[in-house]
């Protein structure tokens, strides 16, 4: 069974132009629920071109290629209550829930900002972005806190047997 082809109808003309000024830039980043994602090349080169559809005010369909036929030869089924935009990547639901700025998020946790960073570079803490700018829900951060509180009594029985032997 092939799976449905995802419709993106034409964008609006506002954001057309600001996804062709943003094309434009040559700077492009994927973040993927808020973690910036280098792509292999392959992947790369297929979101670029998709965007550039977009940001040329064309429609695309986006389709899986499992060899068994050409593209073209298939037909075009339109998904039922899909959604007419395409999706944004990190965006959440709850968006009225306050986000904490690196630094005030380190501070919560008790750690350097440098080490927050890593964190969030690493995937462990999720981060969303403003723009360049990291922001980290509180409670991402008070969850990462009770995940080391929980692993903590592990190290110190592990410790502990240890110096018994």
């Amino acid at each position: 069974m092939t799976p449905t082809p995802l419709r993106t109808p034409p964008l609006p003309a506002a954001e057309v132009r600001a996804l062709s000024r943003a094309l434009s830039a040559g700077d492009v980043t994927v973040f993927v629920d808020g973690t910036a994602l280098r792509l292999p090349a392959a992947a790369r080169d297929a979101v670029l071109d998709l965007l550039a559809r977009l940001g040329r005010g064309e429609g695309v369909v986006v389709a899986s290629d499992d060899g068994a036929e050409p593209a073209a030869s298939r037909p075009a089924a339109q998904p039922s209550g899909a959604p007419s935009g395409p999706t944004t990547p990190g965006a959440r639901s709850g968006s009225n829930i306050p986000l904490l700025t690196t630094s005030q998020a380190a501070a919560a946790a008790g750690i350097s900002h440098t080490y927050l960073r890593n964190l969030t570079d690493a995937g462990i803490i999720p981060v969303e972005y403003r723009g360049t700018h990291r922001r980290i829900r509180l409670s991402d951060v008070e969850a990462w806190l009770q995940a080391q509180q929980a692993a903590r009594p592990a190290r110190t029985q592990d410790s502990g047997a240890q110096v018994e032997e």
